[in-house]
């Protein structure tokens, strides 16, 4: 949702300059890598009681995860495995953040965690059947529809159950919420496109 809103004004200023200066060193791939590595560490720092350290690193990883895909359109590297890529370390940074987020209180965070994790894995889902059906009309290399919890709101949760732990609890159970209910929303949304197009 955030994305929908900012992301042309922060593309503009903050993605397309930096980019055109990677795109010289760096392949899309590469980028993609050290956005997995950055996130790997937010992770741990989490865990150790790191805050602004994790806190920093997982912005840098959100950075160049936005940053790998504008690379790929400017040097025409876009492809298939790029893709796959980039999904998977996304996946892999949330899963080691709620790893973290578990760590610095494993006997009451336990059944949150899990349940943060399941409610990722049912957006993931919701995402990637919706993406299989859904004719692909964005500038991305598969089909994505905006809705309500997208990564950068994923990523303010976390940085808000970094700083407030006390507030981990409430936090996590309206992660949770808000992610069951984007899949569902996903699910729907999907459902009426193919009406439509089933329909025509």
């Amino acid at each position: 949702m955030l994305e929908t809103y900012i992301r042309a004004h922060f593309q503009r200023v903050l993605i397309d300059p930096i980019a055109k200066v990677l795109a010289q060193h760096f392949s899309p791939n590469q980028i993609t890598v050290l956005s997995l590595i950055a996130g790997l560490l937010a992770a741990l720092c989490i865990a150790l009681g790191w805050n602004l350290l994790a806190f920093f690193l997982l912005l840098l990883s959100g950075y160049l995860d936005m940053l790998d895909g504008t690379v790929a359109r400017l040097t025409g590297r876009s492809t298939a495995f790029g893709t796959m890529l980039d999904i998977m370390c996304d996946r892999a940074v949330e899963w080691a953040v709620i790893m973290g987020l578990y760590a610095v209180e494993p006997s009451t965070r336990g059944w949150l965690c899990l349940l943060m994790l399941g409610s990722v894995l049912m957006v993931v889902s919701s995402f990637l059947v919706a993406g299989i059906f859904v004719k692909n009309d964005g500038n991305k290399s598969f089909n994505y529809t905006p809705s309500l919890m997208e990564r950068p709101e994923a990523f303010l949760f976390f940085v808000l159950m970094i700083f407030f732990p006390a507030w981990f609890c409430w936090l996590s159970l309206l992660f949770i919420i808000l992610v069951l209910y984007t899949a569902l929303l996903r699910m729907w949304q999907t459902h009426k496109n193919l009406a439509l197009t089933e329909g025509s």
